[in-house]
């Protein structure tokens, strides 16, 4: 894959959004970086590769946050990452490749749906009940499971709250980094941690750290509002692509 200058260029341009997301600059943008692999290379494979690169930028994220975690909400959250995981993992051996474009598909479009019509606004008066929060957070860990796509779901849940941009930060470090971390054993029993994915993802942390770099020093300085319209409206194109892909695939099959 090293030597394929399209997979490259792909590869590098999703890694560098993903962390340009965990700088905090395009907080859940993040989604478009599995769904961007899958252009080039399996849903499942991108997935494996994506997560040693997620690993290294939880750690510069825990680092940065690991004072600011709010642990009460932090322990109605991390068993429904256990729970999402745990379904994730068990639904993997009958969900096909085009099923997996397919959610992803419909997670991205979710997403940009969301960002014009937010649903976090209608919800805005519901309690942080521990029971939402652990449908929104296990909603979270399955998404994230299957295509590392669990900051929608979550922000459901912790934007209505109106925390600090601190302590939000704070609370996403430790979430993901957990969740994330559950995604190894699974990922490696599924065949999504090969040598060659691995491998890949080494090669690209320095991509991954740049896009933190950079998003922290443009994080005052960019329009984040024109920024913003651009991303969603190529997230669009992006998601009607993979559900063509997905749907076109299940039908062939």
């Amino acid at each position: 894959m090293l030597t394929d200058p399209v997979f490259l260029a792909v590869a590098a341009l999703a890694v560098f959004i993903v962390g340009l997301s965990k700088s905090g600059l395009l907080a859940g943008m993040g989604v478009v970086g599995v769904p961007l692999l899958t252009l080039v290379i399996p849903a499942r494979d991108a997935a494996g590769m994506m997560l040693p690169l997620l690993l290294v930028m939880d750690a510069m994220a825990l680092y940065v946050y690991r004072k600011e975690a709010d642990w009460r909400i932090l322990t109605i959250l991390l068993p429904g990452a256990l729970i999402g995981t745990a379904i994730g993992w068990g639904l993997s051996a009958f969900v096909s490749e085009a099923a997996v474009r397919l959610i992803i598909g419909v997670i991205a479009l979710a997403f940009v749906i969301d960002a014009v019509f937010p649903i976090r606004k209608k919800l805005k008066d519901l309690p942080p009940s521990r029971p939402w929060g652990t449908f929104w957070s296990s909603v979270s860990g399955f998404t994230s499971f299957i295509s590392h796509t669990g900051s929608p779901p979550i922000q459901i849940y912790l934007l209505p709250m109106k925390l600090s941009p601190v302590r939000y930060a704070g609370v996403n470090a430790v979430f993901f980094a957990f969740a994330n971390a559950l995604k190894l054993g699974p990922y490696y029993t599924l065949g999504q941690l090969s040598v060659t994915n691995v491998t890949t993802a080494l090669a690209l942390i320095p991509v991954a750290i740049t896009g933190i770099v950079v998003g922290v020093w443009l994080a005052r300085r960019i329009d984040q509002g024109l920024f913003y319209k651009i991303a969603y409206v190529l997230i669009f194109l992006l998601a009607i692509k993979l559900l063509y892909d997905g749907i076109t695939g299940l039908i062939a099959g």
